[in-house]
């Protein structure tokens, strides 16, 4: 399962309806305003007085889904690979073992000939084993095998086919652009294997962003109660469509705090067609690696408002790189689209097909250019992990020798104004840290605790190559920079960071 602050994926899904105490009832101030005739207030028309009748047609297509899968473990047999061996069970070697595990989640049958809806995170193990079968349990409880017909992890789909002499009821997919705050939805499914399990709530918004940044980091958010085992289950609008499958919440803790997320139909729908046909899913990729703009950001690069995407890198040898776009560059549009919070970047240019030429509207150095971009074929999710130009890993703890002198820095604006102390980059400490000798730049020799700096992650080892985009070839640059930003009444200075083994990155430090 991942997080990020709480957001979980789907099979640990919680949510729970909130309640707003006002202490009026609704239409109160108009009671008071004519005291001479009480008046109750109802309903609009559509808001229904009981769920019941939606309920009982609708829930005989949702089913329960559950897997039997072999997963690695690792043997922590101390005694592998000595005679004692067998006695514990593990084995003579060290290896990792299998074990059966089981999933469970939801789902919902679209054709009367049986075809299933479901999270692809329902039906995989996730890189940990392998699935060996796949049951779909119908509300009257029989049993079905069901075959994978096609899984798409990007967005977390797949769809099963599960066969009977007899027809399947089935659900159809709604319009999901149609969907507004406030409008009453229910959800159906399998929470911690009640099976047939109903809860009812609104939505909450439309085309959520969670930050994942991910192409389809796009929901529609729900306080209806959803958890463990809602996963691919479906969220239906009080005409009995499906316009959301259920598929993560946001929680600190993992429990219930009424935040839900569902995928919408408009996404979902042109997928699963795709997937039921045995067609490939593609999409379109340009290659770089992005950051939201937050508001140290638009400060350091003294934008007015935040607006588009920052370019944190450009992978060689993709779209990006050769329309010219660079490290540092804020794209504000795309192919004619904002690049706004609500539609982002990977959002946008995954849903251009695969050749065609787009143009990009940049932000570089505080002038507006447009490149133009023939969007490349996105790779698979495993080739992405395995990328270099976006790693993952920690940095490396061992920096530069602890008997280095450490040259201040006169004036002390960096200290001052940043909370850190740099020293120059030599040739001895470039090989300390794992770059090259002709790497040009300072090296921060210590942050303060209390600092935005640190806040930021920042620390001592790390290597400043440029601030607002003057490449920094000793502290006397960095300091003057540090300055004319303060001047220019600056609110954050935009550093380019080099870690040991990580490409670089610009990270924006706030002026104290």
């Amino acid at each position: 399962m991942r997080y990020a602050y709480g957001v979980t994926s789907a099979l640990l899904l919680a949510g729970s309806a909130l309640t707003l105490v006002t202490g009026l009832p609704a239409g109160a101030q108009v009671a008071q305003n004519d005291q001479s005739e009480m008046r109750t207030v109802v309903p609009r028309a559509g808001a229904p007085s009981s769920f019941a009748d939606l309920t009982q047609q609708l829930q005989p297509a949702v089913v329960n889904i559950s897997t039997r899968q072999r997963v690695k473990v690792q043997n922590n047999n101390p005694f592998a690979g000595t005679p004692f061996g067998d006695l514990f069970g593990g084995g003579q070697g060290g290896g990792p073992q299998t074990r059966e595990a089981q999933s469970l989640g939801s789902g919902f049958i679209i054709s009367a000939d049986g075809y299933v809806v479901t999270n692809n995170h329902v039906i995989t193990a996730d890189g940990q084993g392998e699935v060996e079968s796949i049951t779909v349990t119908t509300p009257d409880g029989t049993e079905y095998p069901a075959k994978l017909v096609g899984k798409d992890a990007a967005s977390d789909l797949a769809v099963l086919k599960i066969s009977a002499p007899k027809a399947f009821p089935f659900v159809k997919f709604g319009d999901s652009r149609l969907a507004r705050v406030g409008d009453w939805v229910i959800a159906i499914g399998n929470p911690f294997g009640l099976g047939g399990t109903v809860t009812q709530g609104i939505v909450s918004a439309v085309y959520r962003n969670t930050g994942s940044g991910s192409a389809y980091d796009r929901y529609l958010q729900t306080d209806a109660s959803i958890n463990r085992g809602n996963s691919g289950g479906p969220m239906f609008d009080m005409a009995g469509n499906v316009i959301g499958i259920n598929n993560a919440i946001f929680s600190p803790t993992g429990g219930s705090v009424g935040i839900g997320f569902a995928i919408p139909a408009e996404i979902a729908a042109p997928i699963v067609d795709k997937l039921r046909a045995g067609q490939a899913i593609e999409r379109g990729y340009l290659g770089v690696r992005i950051q939201a703009l937050s508001d140290d950001l638009a400060a350091s690069l003294g934008l007015p408002k935040k607006r588009g995407e920052f370019i944190q890198a450009v992978e060689p040898n993709q779209a990006a790189a050769k329309a010219g776009i660079q490290a540092g560059d804020v794209v504000v549009k795309v192919d004619g689209k904002d690049v706004t919070p609500d539609q982002t970047l990977s959002f946008i240019v995954a849903n251009a097909m695969p050749g065609k030429r787009i143009p990009v509207e940049l932000l570089r150095n505080g002038q507006r250019l447009t490149v133009q971009a023939v969007v490349g074929k996105r790779p698979t999710e495993e080739e992405l992990a395995q990328q270099s130009f976006d790693p993952d890993a920690a940095p490396d703890e061992d920096s530069f020798a602890e008997n280095q002198p450490q040259q201040q820095q006169g004036p002390g604006a960096l200290q001052a104004n940043l909370g850190i102390a740099a020293i120059p980059l030599n040739a001895q400490i470039a090989r300390q840290l794992g770059v090259g000798e002709d790497t040009k730049g300072v090296v921060i020799s210590a942050v303060s605790a209390s600092s935005d700096a640190a806040a930021k992650g920042l620390q001592r080892g790390d290597i400043v190559l440029s601030a607002n985009y003057i490449a920094v070839a000793s502290v006397a640059d960095f300091e003057k920079i540090v300055r004319t930003a303060k001047t220019e009444g600056r609110e954050a200075v935009l550093l380019r960071i080099q870690r040991r083994g990580q490409q670089p990155i610009y990270t924006p430090v706030r002026i104290r």
